[in-house]
C-alpha cells in the first residue's frame, strides 16, 4: 500500500480498548494498544496515501462468548442479560452490521478522508453512563 501510495488499513479494535470490562484487563489493554497505534500510523501514513482506521465492535455473540452470554436454552446468562440492559439497543450486534462500517471504510470513494479514526459498533454500549 504505500509503496502504491494508496490503501485503506482497518484494523479490528473493540470497545473493551476504551472502556475496560471487568474479568479482561488483558485483551481490554491490547484493544487499546490497537487504537493508539491505528491513531499513530494514521498520522504517520496520511501523506503517503494511506488511511488507518480501526473498527470496535461491542458485543458479537461468536463461539468464544457463547457461553458467557446464553444458557443451553437460549436464554440470557445472568452476564448475558446485564449486558442488554446496558446496551441501548437492547441487542447483541449481527455480522453483517460490523461489515456495513468496514465497507464504508475501505471505500476510497466514501471514506477518502477519514482516517485516524475509531469507529465503534455496539449498539449504544460505550454511550450509557451509571
Amino acid at each position: 500500500m504505500l509503496e502504491a501510495a494508496q490503501g485503506s488499513v482497518i484494523n479490528i479494535a473493540s470497545m473493551s480498548g476504551m472502556i475496560p470490562l471487568s474479568r479482561v484487563v488483558a485483551y481490554s489493554a491490547a484493544k487499546a494498544a490497537v487504537i493508539n497505534l491505528t491513531q499513530f500510523l494514521a498520522r504517520e501514513w496520511a501523506t503517503r496515501g494511506v488511511r488507518v482506521n480501526a473498527i470496535s465492535p461491542g458485543f458479537f455473540p461468536a463461539e468464544q462468548n457463547r457461553a458467557l452470554l446464553f444458557n443451553e436454552d437460549g436464554s440470557y446468562t445472568e452476564r448475558g442479560g446485564q449486558i442488554i440492559g446496558h446496551t441501548p439497543m437492547a441487542r447483541f450486534g449481527k455480522p453483517e452490521e460490523l461489515a456495513g462500517a468496514t465497507v464504508w471504510l475501505a471505500s476510497q470513494r466514501a471514506a477518502s478522508f477519514v482516517t485516524g479514526q475509531n469507529i465503534v459498533v455496539d449498539g449504544g454500549f460505550s454511550s450509557v453512563t451509571i
